[in-house]
């Protein structure tokens, strides 16, 4: 036991040793000779200071005033209505059912949609549509996806076609085509 003790104290005793010329040889380092760097600082600090550019002048702006112009542009009373005629279809006749319970695929924007296929199966055609969340749905005319009310209207093996009820600008809804690729 004794030549145990005896063998652990001489490499704590040779540890602390090798620690302590670590230590000094750090603390020598630190207290190196320092007065070059003074008479350096000193130097710097006796030079005579440069001026300061003074701030350039700039010309006033002088606002443009367009010839004919006079009214605000944030004043609402001249939004014109436009009349029927001037708007492709009737605007505001296309009908939102909100009693209807929304489908699966109506939870997604129709952008984030893919088509990844088509079959045909007992004389109906059906489209495989993948969702961001990399699962399969399995659609046919008359379902519905697409966060616009989207409702397919044609299934070919390439696409697949939707008619959407957006709202327009004047409170309304219309009709808009909208289509699904086949995705590579």
């Amino acid at each position: 036991m004794s030549r145990r003790w005896n063998r652990f104290s001489g490499c704590a005793l040779a540890r602390g040793l090798a620690l302590g010329a670590v230590a000094g040889v750090l603390v020598t380092g630190c207290t190196q000779d320092t007065r070059d760097l003074e008479r350096y600082m000193a130097q710097v600090k006796e030079r005579p200071g440069s001026g300061i550019e003074p701030i350039p002048t700039l010309d006033p702006h002088e606002p443009y005033i367009y010839p004919g112009h006079t009214r605000s542009p944030f004043d609402s009373s001249v939004i014109a209505q436009p009349e029927p005629e001037e708007v492709a279809g009737t605007p505001g006749d296309a009908e939102v059912d909100r009693d209807r319970p929304r489908e699966f695929l109506e939870g997604y924007p129709l952008d984030s949609l893919r088509m990844v296929g088509s079959l045909e199966q007992d004389g109906a055609r059906y489209a495989l549509v993948r969702t961001p969340d990399r699962g399969i749905q399995r659609v046919t005319e008359g379902n519905y996806m697409g966060q616009n009310h989207g409702r397919i209207v044609a299934i070919t093996p390439t696409r697949i076609e939707l008619v959407e009820v957006v709202p327009d600008a004047f409170g309304g809804f219309v009709e808009r085509e909208a289509s699904v690729a086949l995705s590579d």
